[in-house]
C-alpha cells in the first residue's frame, strides 16, 4: 500500500486517492516528470552564512549526470528544505547551527533551488499561491475568515489532505538520487522529508512547525519532531483528523516531543542577553524593538503604526528601532508613504551583509539610537539578519510563526492563517511571549506597556531563563540527535 492511500494504519478514501493523482498528473502535464533523470548531488560552499553555521550547499545538476561529489557520509547531516516564506528557512538554519555545534557538517538542501527540475517547478507554483493567499488576506476581511482562514486552520488539518502531498512529493525524489542515503535527513518542511522517503534515504527527520497538529504535516516512515506536548498529543491522536472520527493513533517511535527548534548562538547566550535587556532597561537606555516582516511581505500598516507611535520616543531616545524588511525592498518604499517622518530618523543597511553583521556585532554592547532597516536581497542573508539583530534587541515584534519560540520577549501581531494563533498561546504561557494582539490598538497597547512599566520585559526575561534551565529551546540539538539515533540503528 502506498502512502497516499494509508497514513498509519487510517485507510484514505477512494474518492481521496483518485484526487490526489490527479494532482499529481496535473503538475507532469504542466511540468513534465523527470523521474529517470539522473541529477548529479555535489557539495559546494554556501557564501552567504556558511562562516556562522558552517553549513555547505547541496547542488543538484551543476555537473555531469550521475556525479556525487564532497559528501562526508560519516559526519554529514542534510537539512532538507524549501522556501515557502522566511520560515522553513529560519528552522533549517537552526538545525543547521545546532548539527555545527555538535562538531557536524550540515548540508543545506533547498527543494526550491533547483530550477531545471520537477520538484522545484512544483514547489514553487506552490508557493507563490501560498505567498498570494497570505497577501490577500491581510487586505480582505472577506476572503480571510471565509477561505484564507479555514484552509489553514481545518482544511490542512485533515486526513485526507496528506494524499495529495505524498503523491506530489514523489515527483520531488530524484533530486535526491544521487545523494548517499545512509546521511541522515531533518526536513523542516514535510516535502523534503516526504520526498527523502520516496527516494529511499534511510534515516529522516520531519521536523514540524506550529502548535497545531495537521494532517499536512504527516510523513509516515519518518521520526516526527514537534516542539510542544499540546502538538504531541494533537499528532499522537490524530485528534480531529477526520470529523469525529477515531482515528488510530501515531506509534509511539514515530514522534518525539524535542522543545523548541533554536540556533545554538542563540541558546547559549540567553543568559548575557537577557541580562543585558534588563541593563539597559534599568539605565533608561532607548528600548529597542525589532520588527520582522514575514516571507509573505504582509504586515507594513502595522508596522507603520507601531513606527508612528514610537516616533515622539524615538525622538527623545526612549526607543529605538530595528526593521528587517527581508528581502521586500518596496516595503521601504511603503513605510514611507506611510510613516512620513521615518526617513528623517533611519538609517539604512542594504545589501552589505558584512555592513550588517558588524552592526549586529557593536550593538551587543554599544548603543543605538533612532531607527535602522535592513534589506538584503539574498534569501539566507534577508531570513539571518534577524536571528543575528535578536540577540541585541529587547522586544521582538512578529506575527505568532516560528518566531513564537524564540527565546527573546515578543510582541504578537495578528497572525497570518488560523494555526498561528497556536504558537501565541503557547509563548505567553510558556511566559515569554505576549497574546495575540488581533488589531492595530491592541498592539499599540502592549507597545506602551513595554516602553512605560517596569514589570513587563523583567518578566518576560525571567520566563526565558527558567525556559532555559528546563530545556525548552533545546529543540534543535535534540532534532539532530534523533537523526544521528536512527543513523546507529535504533531509537531511545
Amino acid at each position: 500500500m502506498n502512502r497516499a492511500e494509508s497514513v498509519y494504519g487510517n485507510i484514505q478514501k477512494a474518492s481521496t486517492v483518485k484526487k490526489a493523482a490527479k494532482s499529481k498528473q496535473k503538475y507532469i502535464k504542466k511540468f513534465g516528470d523527470d523521474s529517470d533523470a539522473d541529477y548529479s548531488a555535489e557539495v559546494l560552499e554556501n557564501a552567504h552564512i556558511g562562516d556562522i553555521l558552517g553549513v555547505k550547499n547541496i547542488e543538484i545538476g551543476k555537473s555531469e549526470p550521475g556525479v556525487s561529489r564532497g559528501f562526508d557520509v560519516d559526519n554529514g547531516i542534510i537539512v532538507g528544505n524549501i522556501r515557502m516564506g522566511f520560515g522553513h528557512y529560519r528552522i533549517s538554519m537552526a538545525m543547521a547551527s545546532a548539527a555545527n555545534s555538535m562538531g557536524l557538517v550540515p548540508y543545506w538542501m533547498d527543494l526550491n533551488s533547483y530550477p531545471e527540475t520537477t520538484c522545484t517547478k512544483v514547489i514553487s507554483a506552490q508557493n507563490d499561491l501560498y505567498s498570494k493567499g497570505s497577501r490577500i488576506s491581510q487586505k480582505s476581511r472577506l476572503f480571510n475568515k471565509f477561505i484564507w482562514e479555514p484552509i489553514n486552520y481545518t482544511g490542512f488539518k485533515q486526513l485526507s489532505y496528506n494524499a495529495p502531498d505524498q503523491m506530489n512529493a514523489e515527483l520531488m525524489a530524484t533530486v535526491y538520487k544521487n545523494v548517499p542515503k545512509d546521511i541522515p535527513v531533518i526536513g523542516t518542511h514535510v516535502w523534503p522529508a516526504q520526498a527523502a522517503l520516496h527516494a529511499g534515504m534511510k534515516y529522516v527527520v520531519n521536523a514540524v512547525p506550529d502548535n497545531w497538529a495537521m494532517a499536512l504535516h504527516f510523513s509516515e516512515g519518518a521520526v516526527h519532531a514537534v516542539q510542544t506536548h499540546q502538538v504531541y498529543l494533537g499528532y499522537r491522536t490524530m485528534n480531529g483528523m477526520a470529523g469525529k472520527t477515531v482515528l488510530k493513533p501515531m506509534p509511539e517511535d514515530s514522534i518525539v516531543c524535542t522543545g523548541h527548534f533554536i540556533d545554538d548562538e542563540l541558546v547559549r547566550n540567553i543568559g548575557i542577553d537577557n541580562a543585558r535587556r534588563l541593563a539597559r532597561k534599568a539605565e533608561g537606555k532607548p528600548m529597542r524593538f525589532l520588527l520582522t516582516i514575514g516571507g509573505a511581505g504582509a504586515q507594513k500598516e502595522i508596522f507603520a503604526a507601531i513606527v508612528n507611535e514610537l516616533m515622539p520616543d524615538i525622538k527623545k531616545g526612549k526607543a529605538a528601532l530595528y526593521i528587517n524588511i527581508g528581502d521586500y525592498m518596496n516595503v521601504w518604499e511603503d513605510l514611507k508613504r506611510l510613516s512620513p517622518e521615518m526617513a528623517s530618523v533611519t538609517k539604512t543597511h542594504f545589501n552589505d551583509w558584512e555592513e550588517t553583521k558588524k552592526f549586529c556585532e557593536d550593538a551587543l554592547e554599544g548603543d543605538v539610537e533612532g531607527i535602522n532597516i535592513f534589506c538584503h536581497e539574498n534569501i539566507f542573508e534577508a531570513v539571518y539578519a534577524t536571528n543575528l539583530l535578536m540577540r541585541s534587541c529587547d522586544v521582538l515584534v512578529t506575527k505568532p510563526s516560528e518566531l513564537a519560540y524564540y527565546p527573546v520577549p515578543k510582541l504578537f501581531i495578528k497572525r497570518i492563517g488560523g494555526h498561528e494563533q497556536w504558537g501565541a498561546i503557547h509563548s505567553a504561557e510558556m511566559g515569554d511571549g505576549t497574546l495575540e494582539c488581533r488589531d492595530i490598538p491592541h498592539t499599540l497597547q502592549m507597545i506602551r506597556l513595554f516602553v512605560d512599566d517596569g514589570v513587563t520585559l523583567k518578566n518576560m526575561c525571567d520566563a526565558i531563563d527558567l525556559n532555559k534551565k528546563i530545556g525548552i529551546y533545546d529543540g534543535a540539538y535534540n532534532a539532530v540527535k534523533l537523526a544521528l539515533e536512527l543513523k546507529k540503528g535504533g531509537l531511545k
